[in-house]
């Protein structure tokens, strides 16, 4: 025996890995959206577009929301990776979600691609906003958050994938409501297709472990999602209009324009008009599951 300090190898534990399904919602979940899989290169008739008789000003309007479109995607590329390494480095995290998570990265990739390709049937993608105090609202550093083990994967889970993408599907829902041109419509339907499911994961995931939160797991969530709201949805991500560190009226005007014309956009009013309802009803939704969302006031429309 010598002297020298022993080198301790960590024993692996997470082997043999249970595949059994675990929550059914998420396993059926899983299982229609590999049925959904498509290409919106070759599954997408690009030349349906009624836009030849849309006046330009319109056009570019519609330009500006759907490359935003784009801009908000584009985190989920970044986000899901992150967060399917995260159930996966946590003992004990079911499969279902796992596998959901390959293709709901699979869906963002799609929706991505849609957004680029009809911005640029209406005068081209715009690569970032006109404004650059924009940028840092809409560059999030989602995966950042979703792999930092001081934020929990239980309250992470409900803030943005059950609340956040909940609210994403309500505002998708009004778009293609105010979508009269016909391949801006198909468009949509495929987009609220995809974020359906987004929205089914998150509060699927909740209605499974909410029995089994701590009190202390609970308070966890209920900062998460008022964080959430103050520094996200304040900050005008989906919302463009609810900034107040950004001069949001050329967004808003943009989105007036395109709203009109059928291009697939919601107005400001809409959009507020969304959260207002939506964010009512998740609350009544978490209640119901333990998880008492407070009142959070916004500098211009109060207690929200």
């Amino acid at each position: 025996m010598t002297n020298e300090a022993l080198t301790r190898v960590p024993r692996e534990t997470r082997f043999p890995l249970n595949l059994a399904v675990s929550i059914p919602a998420i396993d059926r979940l899983y299982e229609e959206s590999k049925l959904d899989i498509w290409a919106p290169a070759d599954d997408v008739d690009w030349t349906s577009g009624q836009l030849d008789a849309i006046a330009s000003e319109q056009l570019q309007a519609a330009r500006r929301v759907w490359s935003r479109r784009a801009w908000l995607e584009y985190t989920g590329i970044a986000e899901t990776p992150a967060l399917l390494l995260r159930f996966c480095l946590e003992r004990g995290r079911e499969v279902d979600a796992k596998f959901f998570l390959t293709v709901r990265n699979t869906e963002e990739a799609e929706l991505v691609d849609v957004f680029h390709r009809y911005s640029e049937l209406l005068g081209g993608y715009l690569v970032r906003p006109a404004d650059p105090a924009w940028e840092p609202v809409i560059n999030r550093r989602c995966h950042s958050d979703a792999l930092n083990p001081e934020v929990p994967l239980d309250a992470y889970v409900v803030a943005h994938c059950a609340l956040e993408d909940g609210l994403e599907l309500e505002l998708f829902r009004a778009y293609l409501a105010n979508a009269r041109e016909p391949l801006a419509r198909t468009l949509l339907e495929r987009s609220v297709a995809a974020k359906t499911r987004h929205a089914r994961f998150g509060w699927s995931y909740l209605e499974w472990r909410a029995g089994s939160l701590s009190a202390s797991a609970r308070g966890d969530v209920v900062l998460t999602l008022v964080d959430w709201l103050r520094k996200v949805a304040f900050a005008g991500y989906h919302v463009p209009s609810l900034a107040t560190a950004v001069d949001s009226a050329p967004e808003q005007q943009a989105q007036e324009i395109a709203a009109a014309a059928g291009l697939g956009a919601a107005t400001a009013m809409q959009e507020e008009h969304v959260l207002r309802d939506y964010l009512a009803t998740a609350r009544q939704r978490l209640q119901a599951l333990g998880v008492a969302l407070p009142a959070v006031s916004h500098p211009r429309l109060g207690p929200l």
